[in-house]
């Protein structure tokens, strides 16, 4: 359990330090919009493109924002708790938030199979035959604005930052079992 969390611990560290930088992306791409608005012709991509941006921005920081605590908790009873009770507390609720980034690693799985043009219903076979050769990929799935840029890449990332996010958690929930069973984290 102990490299597990310090494996994790460490890629959502170095992810979420590269990704706070994003909002700097995002300011960029907003003053652009802007400049162009006011003295240019307006651009047809600065508005989607700051959408994804910030999508990135939150689903790739939200782990890093798990292992520092500094998630949104009501304190009202939690800040009062012994470390022993906030630990069981936390380690069921977990559990919780496991399954729901289960079901929207897998909706973000679907989502992607079929921005990548599959049809069926089952999308982790299809990323399994897209790697063994056995499926191919089939009309891509565009937005349907003016600049009409390819989906699947905002989607993906949505994929890795749901499965860090879940990586993330499984590591609270080891903390958290480490704790009370009064082992150093």
């Amino acid at each position: 359990m102990q490299s597990f969390i310090r494996v994790v611990d460490y890629v959502n560290y170095r992810v979420g330090r590269i990704i706070m930088h994003g909002i700097f992306v995002l300011m960029g791409i907003l003053l652009w919009s802007s400049i162009s608005k006011t003295f240019f012709l307006p651009t047809l991509w600065t508005l989607e493109m700051a959408q994804f941006v910030m999508v990135a921005y939150y689903i790739l920081g939200g782990p890093y924002s798990i292992q520092l605590g500094s998630n949104v908790r009501m304190d009202l009873l939690y800040g009062e708790w012994s470390i022993r009770k906030k630990a069981w507390f936390d380690l069921f609720t977990v559990l919780f938030l496991i399954f729901y980034l289960c079901v929207l690693l897998y909706g973000a799985v679907s989502s992607t199979a079929y921005s990548l043009g599959y049809w069926g219903t089952e999308p982790f076979s299809f990323f399994g035959g897209l790697v063994i050769g056995t499926e191919e990929i089939g009309h891509m799935e565009r937005s349907p604005t003016a600049w009409r840029p390819y989906l699947w890449p905002i989607k993906s990332i949505m994929i890795l930052g749901m499965f860090l996010m879940l990586l993330q958690c499984l590591s609270e929930l080891f903390k958290d079992v480490l704790r009370l069973k009064g082992e150093p984290i």
